[in-house]
C-alpha cells in the first residue's frame, strides 16, 4: 500500500468517525499532494509525499513559534495537533547516535576536512535522512563536527 493510498484511507476513516480536526489536517495534506501532482504533472511517489509532509511539519513548527511569541496559545495548540496527525505518516525518527554515525560516514566518504565541505556533506545526507531527522539539527551537527575537525 502506498503512502498516498494510506492517507486516503485514513481520510475516509476520519470522515466516518466524525473526527473534524484530524479530517481537516488530512484534507490539507491531500490538497498539498494534489497541488504538487498538478504542478509537476506526475504521480507522487512515497518519497515525494514524505517531502511534502516534512515541509508541512516544518511550516507548522514555524507557525507555533510565531503564535507563541504573539501569545496565541489557542492557535499554537491547533498547530501542535496538526503536527501529531502529520507525524503519523513520517518514518520513525532517528536518534542522536544514528545521526552522528551517518554524519561521520558522510564526512569520511566526502573526505571533508573543513567548513567548506558542508554543502557536499549535506547533499550526501539529505537523501538518507530526509523525513527521518530534522535537517536543521543535522546541519548544525555537521557544522560543529567540521569546525572541530
Amino acid at each position: 500500500m502506498t503512502l498516498k493510498s494510506r492517507i486516503t484511507d485514513d481520510m475516509k476513516a476520519a470522515l466516518r468517525a466524525k473526527e473534524a480536526a484530524r479530517l481537516s489536517t488530512i484534507r490539507l495534506l491531500m490538497a498539498a499532494i494534489k497541488q504538487r501532482e498538478v504542478d509537476e504533472r506526475k504521480e507522487m511517489t512515497d518519497a515525494d509525499v514524505l517531502a511534502i509532509i516534512d515541509k508541512m511539519v516544518k511550516q507548522r513548527k514555524d507557525s507555533i513559534a510565531q503564535f507563541d511569541a504573539g501569545n496565541r496559545k489557542d492557535l499554537a495548540d491547533a498547530e501542535r495537533a496538526e503536527i501529531v496527525v502529520l507525524q503519523n505518516y513520517l518514518p520513525q525518527q532517528l536518534g542522536d547516535a544514528e545521526i552522528d554515525a551517518a554524519i561521520t560516514a558522510a564526512v569520511a566518504q566526502a573526505g571533508a576536512t573543513g567548513p567548506a565541505a558542508i554543502g557536499k556533506i549535506m547533499a550526501l545526507l539529505k537523501p538518507q535522512l530526509a523525513g527521518r531527522a530534522d535537517m536543521s539539527v543535522v546541519s548544525a551537527k555537521v557544522k560543529a563536527k567540521l569546525s572541530i575537525s
